[in-house]
């Protein structure tokens, strides 16, 4: 047993003697700073349990000012139900809320309206640390209020489209990449008028890009995406019926859907059954995000998986960072095609 032990309780001083680091590494790595390398973390952890050194959070959080707590604030689109939530985001709430208790941090979670003051509770009344954003809405809208939080020193991170020159932090997923994928596929089971239900435009980034990826497989298969066979939708199953209920009313012929979301895919694939057409029978339908729904369904569907589990967990690592000084980058996200019975697959 260290000496150390012998004198009376440990601090964080005697960890650092004996790891021979600094006390501010220790004080890092046993908050589970992405600044400390993994094995320095380890053996500082080894050294702590010999010595029954316990972090006294109360103590830690008064001398830093901090509240040992992150916010995580959901927005959802305006105009779906204030019921529910998207269930991509309940997947990420779970791995969020793992990654910050393994970090030693309580999560606050809250749900906001797109309002001109959602930030100030956490800016100014200092109820967390940092926050954590989820959703957006109307993208032209929320970058304002992204200006807003840095321009306040707020440090926060969040999940959505990445890019060049948009303010804070974002980790996300590569949403052309996935559009891509999905194309190909369907294109590689032999349809050739694919439909598009999403809104394609700035107000909703994440949705543009998944479009520009499938128009991309589109031109390497010298096809082309036709205008009238895109209809838009937010992320919710009504809309996704809606937006197939106008394609339908075109008249214009398609074999194949590449929806934005799995919602989407879902409400689509509700209205082409009560028309009588069959998945994948008559039209193949693709989704994006994988939600638990999309293999319940019937028949079950084929989408782009993102990986929430991971992204959760480098949203915390990444905000924690922040907190520690560091200056972390945007971090875009592989994805993959989850292949099930909607394409004939």
């Amino acid at each position: 047993m260290p000496d150390a032990a012998l004198r009376g309780r440990a601090t964080s001083f005697d960890i650092a003697h004996l790891a021979g680091v600094s006390q501010p590494t220790v004080s890092r790595a046993l908050s589970g700073s992405p600044m400390v390398s993994e094995s320095t973390r380890l053996r500082i952890e080894a050294i702590a349990r010999q010595l029954n050194y316990r972090v006294d959070k109360n103590a830690s959080s008064l001398r830093k000012g901090a509240t040992q707590t992150l916010a995580l604030l959901l927005f959802e689109d305006i105009g779906s139900d204030p019921s529910s939530i998207n269930p991509f985001f309940l997947g990420m709430l779970g791995s969020i809320t793992r990654a910050a208790a393994n970090a030693g941090y309580d999560l606050l979670v809250s749900f906001q309206q797109l309002s001109p003051d959602w930030h100030l509770d956490y800016e100014e009344q200092r109820r967390a640390d940092g926050i954590i954003l989820l959703g957006y809405g109307d993208f032209t809208l929320y970058r304002a209020q992204l200006h807003r939080l840095v321009a306040a020193g707020t440090r926060f991170v969040r999940w959505g489209p990445v890019a060049e020159g948009e303010p804070g932090i974002t980790i996300g997923s590569d949403n052309v990449a996935g559009g891509a994928l999905a194309g190909a596929h369907l294109i590689a089971r032999g349809r050739r008028k694919i439909a598009f239900l999403g809104h394609v435009s700035d107000h909703y980034p994440e949705f543009r890009d998944r479009f520009r990826g499938l128009s991309r497989a589109c031109r390497a298969a010298g096809m082309t995406v036709d205008p009238a066979l895109r209809a838009d939708a937010i992320s919710t199953e009504a809309a996704g019926e809606m937006a197939m209920e106008q394609l339908m009313a075109r008249g214009r012929p398609f074999d194949a859907v590449f929806a934005a979301s799995d919602l989407i895919a879902l409400g689509a694939m509700r209205a082409l059954a009560r028309a009588g057409r069959e998945v994948p029978r008559h039209v193949a339908v693709v989704g994006f995000d994988d939600i638990p729904a999309a293999g319940l369904s019937t028949p079950a569907l084929t989408t782009v998986a993102q990986d929430v589990r991971t992204a959760g967990r480098i949203l915390v690592e990444t905000l924690l960072a922040t907190l520690h000084g560091d200056t972390p980058v945007n971090r875009r996200l592989p994805v993959m095609l989850s292949v099930r019975q909607s394409c004939g697959s």
